[in-house]
């Protein structure tokens, strides 16, 4: 699975853009392609979905948009194709805070999301999303990363990334991590 692909953006679509990184060229879904503009170096991160007929990536400017997008795609009825088109239209905080007012009026404003999905989406995820709970500190992010691909769950983390140092390398705050979460 990737985490992250850093290259030069080549080619802009409708719904996709083309990075290349080391001569090889990645098709990725973003939810605004023409926000990359061609042959500038960028950063996207990278949610890789696999199906027995399909392997697509879908790629977000920030931590903060995948970990968002990566809750909403757990919700009954919502796939990946009709998650990320709430990216183009909506900001992470303006989602979250949609779902926490309970505003279906804000959520089926989106593409494909009717009065159906809007309600699952906020039964689903109402009150278990903040600006906090999905992770924004960016020091912290490729500790979580480690962390998950670990095995560890998302409220573990949580609870323990407050006491672990942001000054130190990613290696130390992985051992001082796992010093918290085996307590």
């Amino acid at each position: 699975m990737f985490s992250f692909i850093k290259g030069i953006i080549k080619e802009t679509e409708k719904n996709y853009v083309t990075i290349e990184n080391n001569g090889i060229g990645f098709q990725i879904f973003v939810a605004n392609p023409f926000s990359y503009p061609i042959e500038s170096e960028q950063t996207i991160y990278i949610y890789t979905h696999i199906r027995e007929d399909e392997f697509s990536l879908y790629g977000f400017n920030s931590m903060e948009e995948k970990e968002l997008f990566l809750r909403l795609i757990n919700v009954k009825g919502l796939g990946p194709k009709m998650a990320l088109p709430m990216f183009a239209l909506g900001s992470v905080s303006g989602i979250i805070d949609a779902i926490d007012r309970e505003n279906t009026l804000y959520l089926t404003k989106f593409p494909k999301i009717g009065d159906k999905i809007a309600r699952q989406i906020i039964l689903d995820l109402k009150g278990k999303l903040s600006a906090s709970s999905t992770l924004t500190n960016q020091d912290l992010s490729e500790l979580v990363e480690v962390l998950e691909s670990l095995g560890y769950k998302n409220n573990d983390i949580k609870k323990i990334l407050p006491k672990v140092s942001k000054e130190i390398p990613v290696e130390e705050q992985v051992k001082e991590a796992l010093k918290l979460l085996l307590k």
